[in-house]
């Protein structure tokens, strides 16, 4: 009769690895899903919501800050 680790360890060795690719595709295609990009830009402009002046109302963030140097 096999051991407990043994029969766990075969387990995490098939089965563990495909639900981490699955695990790991499915963050992948969540990311990437239609309609997110704006989710992601208003998430991506969140340490420059300090500026000087305040947020553009069409809300596109690559015109909403200058960089100076």
């Amino acid at each position: 009769m096999e051991t407990s680790y043994t029969i766990l360890r075969i387990f995490a060795g098939s089965w563990g690895a495909v639900f981490l690719a699955t695990a790991f595709l499915g963050v992948i295609l969540f990311i990437l899903r239609p309609g997110s990009r704006d989710i992601h830009q208003e998430t991506a402009t969140i340490p420059f919501r300090n500026d000087d002046r305040p947020k553009p109302e069409d809300g596109d963030a690559k015109t909403s800050r200058k960089v100076t140097r």
